[in-house]
């Protein structure tokens, strides 16, 4: 099966969006601000490994991402 080249734009517009759904879905678990929230996740070793599209981690919903991070 050949590989599907998903342009840049979509794939950070992807990447982007479960960012923010993991965030809000921790920031309500941890009681902590979505701000101080999503500083924490992009610093994390889970933020960085959702930006490389290597790792395929984009291809999870929030809830498995969440969990990644809570890990």
């Amino acid at each position: 099966m050949d590989k599907v080249m998903i342009p840049k734009e979509r794939m950070d517009y992807t990447i982007d969006l479960l960012i923010t759904m993991t965030v809000e879905e921790l920031a309500e678990e941890t009681g902590k601000k979505r701000e101080d929230m999503l500083l924490d996740f992009l610093r994390s070793e889970t933020g960085k490994a959702l930006y490389d599209k290597e790792t395929r981690l984009w291809c999870n919903g929030p809830s498995y991402i969440a969990e990644v991070y809570l890990k």
